[in-house]
């Protein structure tokens, strides 16, 4: 029991360690899902000008920056237009950095995301991505849908399989109802690289198309 409190304290102390360094870094990383909102609220850090030269235009006006890490298909690019059967895919890859960085942010340290020796020992075998940062990216999509400034109004989530870290996966989300004034439902999608679904849902969102009218 010894040799094992010791191994635990001792793999905890690196993840501790691992995490304040990348705290140190972290207002000048690039591609992580929080930066846009980092940099545009005045109540957080200004993202180091170092970086600047990273991005890219935004995809739609409402928008901060796009990188060149980020991946986004869409099937219509006609501003101010939305109908149903209009899709939007957006990818990334989800780093050990940034799993580091949404935990010190959103205050869930779970060891299953942080610690992999815990995480071995665990259902999974593994160390995985948390799930809501994994469902983030249906957000990002949402946010790259041609008719204006997207609006969460409600998200269902089924949590299908686990996304390890280091990799690559899409978010798909398709138009299939028009609900009138401005609402729309979406099918939410999660890929990994396989192609096979990690999340499914549904959300309900409000465009809101004035700011494109008043352009």
């Amino acid at each position: 029991m010894g040799d094992q409190s010791r191994s635990t304290a001792s793999s905890m102390q690196a993840v501790t360690e691992a995490w304040m360094e990348s705290g140190k870094h972290f207002s000048n990383s690039v591609g992580h899902l929080y930066k846009g909102f980092f940099e545009a609220n005045p109540f957080f850090p200004a993202v180091a000008n170092g970086e600047s030269g990273k991005r890219q235009p935004a995809e739609t006006p409402e928008l901060a920056y796009s990188t060149p890490e980020w991946d986004v298909e869409r099937t219509t690019d006609v501003p101010g237009e939305v109908s149903v059967g209009d899709t939007v895919r957006f990818t990334k890859q989800l780093t050990e950095e940034e799993v580091a960085q949404f935990a010190r942010v959103s205050g869930d340290t779970n060891r299953l995301h942080l610690d992999p020796e815990f995480a071995e020992e665990t259902r999974f075998g593994r160390q995985i991505v948390h799930g809501t940062l994994v469902s983030g990216l249906i957000s990002a999509a949402l946010a790259r849908l041609p008719g204006g400034m997207t609006v969460y109004l409600s998200q269902d989530l089924q949590f299908l399989q686990p996304v390890d870290v280091g990799e690559t996966v899409t978010a798909v989300c398709e138009v299939v109802e028009d609900l009138g004034d401005g609402r729309y439902r979406l099918t939410t999608v999660v890929e990994n690289e396989a192609g096979d679904a990690v999340i499914d849902g549904e959300a309900i969102v409000l465009i809101d198309g004035r700011a494109e009218e008043e352009a």
